[in-house]
């Protein structure tokens, strides 16, 4: 069987950045930070509602990842499987775009129909990211990860520019609310249908060394292993466990600024621009570096980026502050994904990678809950500030926590070296 080679590597990075420029593109109608909080607001949901966005997502998404890794633990034909459960995403998002084009509910019934179809979307990219994980392992070469994730990523943001520039033409239009959100829901369903076509054409590394089909037994004796063996893991986990406080944090800083501000909502579109052009430097930069130094230092960088978002909504005084800290998200975006990305490979040593990622999520996942909720009341109460505040002090110590506690784990996998 022929070796998977740099010439397969390059034939697939080049269609990973079609596939990401198409999904970015997409997903500038649909950011959790900027579009999606100031929609939710223009319906009238309540404060508590819009400012949860940011971490419900991530929340939704973790849902599912431990039973997937469960049910798909053996899955050996990555190729179809990643274009399968891509298709669990269409739905939600053609009926998001024929509703709120359409049908036009406003009010408590339009916050809650999107809601409610939020939620599925949601869910059903939690069904992805396992299957999606261990594909890219097959598809790319392990010591070129960095510079792939951090192209692939970076074209993303391209996309997601364009995007944001055509999104501001939207909602500066004559189209009435939500009619002009509606046709940007549309164009991320179509753009996500393009993305997922994409995958037809990646190679997948068919000589690489496939898992042993394991038992259900096997694979929980193996996650007890992993959460109570993987002591640099365990390390990791908890500077990720305080840098939740970031999820309602990018869903807040847009509901507060326009508070303090009174901008219009079409500055949503700016936002994502300025956001996305960030994240797509800051992905190839942090690729880069975790690629010769390691992943740990690109991490650090998404953490202290983060840290000065949180600084600039404290201290803000116009809109180049605000401005200035939706860079600064989107720098610490673009750190975050292929920096992330990578430090599920080192840890698991290119084993069992769903499993990885899958514990990462579902760990953070109720810790995430909690900082929603808190965060939900405060702004309900009026208490923005001692949120933002409350956020930029756990911030500061998941970056302690990273920095001078958790091993890059480049050089091996201290669970698959010891065991």
């Amino acid at each position: 069987m022929p070796l998977f080679n740099l010439q397969n590597h390059n034939h697939n990075l080049k269609l990973n950045l079609i596939h990401e420029f198409f999904w970015g593109f997409g997903m500038a109608f649909h950011t959790v930070y900027a579009v999606i909080p100031l929609f939710l607001r223009e319906l009238g949901a309540p404060n508590g509602i819009a400012v949860s966005v940011g971490g419900l997502f991530f929340v939704l998404i973790a849902i599912p990842q431990l039973i997937v890794a469960v049910l798909g633990r053996n899955v050996q034909k990555l190729k179809p499987a990643v274009i399968l459960v891509h298709t669990l995403v269409w739905f939600p998002l053609f009926l998001m775009g024929f509703i709120f084009t359409f049908v036009l509910p406003e009010g408590k019934m339009g916050w809650i129909i999107y809601m409610v179809l939020f939620s599925i979307y949601g869910l059903g990219l939690g069904v992805v990211v396992p299957i999606w994980v261990d594909f890219l392992n097959a598809v790319t070469l392990r010591e070129k990860r960095g510079t792939f994730f951090g192209l692939s990523f970076a074209l993303g943001g391209l996309g997601s520019f364009f995007g944001g520039a055509i999104l501001t033409i939207i909602l500066n239009s004559s189209l009435v609310f939500p009619k002009n959100f509606g046709v940007g829901f549309f164009i991320f369903s179509f753009s996500t249908v393009v993305a997922t076509v994409v995958y037809f054409g990646y190679k997948v590394d068919e000589s690489r060394k496939k898992q042993s089909l394991r038992s259900l037994g096997e694979f929980l004796i193996l996650t007890k292993t992993i959460i109570t063996g993987h002591h640099n893991f365990q390390k990791y986990i908890l500077s990720r466990f305080f840098y939740c406080a970031s999820f309602p944090a990018i869903s807040l800083y847009a509901i507060y600024c326009q508070e303090k501000f009174g901008f219009n909502i079409s500055e949503a579109g700016t936002f994502t621009m300025i956001n996305v052009f960030a994240a797509g430097v800051a992905s190839y930069v942090s690729g880069s570096v975790g690629q010769k130094y390691g992943h740990k230092y690109g991490m650090i960088i998404s953490y202290s980026a983060h840290l000065i978002a949180a600084i600039l909504a404290v201290f803000s005084q116009n809109m180049i502050w605000v401005y200035s800290i939706f860079l600064c998200i989107g720098i610490s975006a673009g750190a975050f994904m292929p920096s992330a990305m990578n430090l599920v490979y080192d840890f698991s040593g290119d084993r069992e990678n769903k499993l990885y990622m899958a514990l990462i999520d579902t760990f953070l996942a109720p810790v995430t809950v909690i900082f929603l909720l808190i965060a939900s009341f405060l702004t309900e109460w009026g208490y923005f500030l001692t949120a933002i505040i409350g956020i930029g002090g756990c911030l500061l110590v998941s970056l302690i926590i990273l920095i001078f506690f958790v091993r890059d784990p480049r050089e091996n996998s201290e669970l698959f070296a010891n065991n």
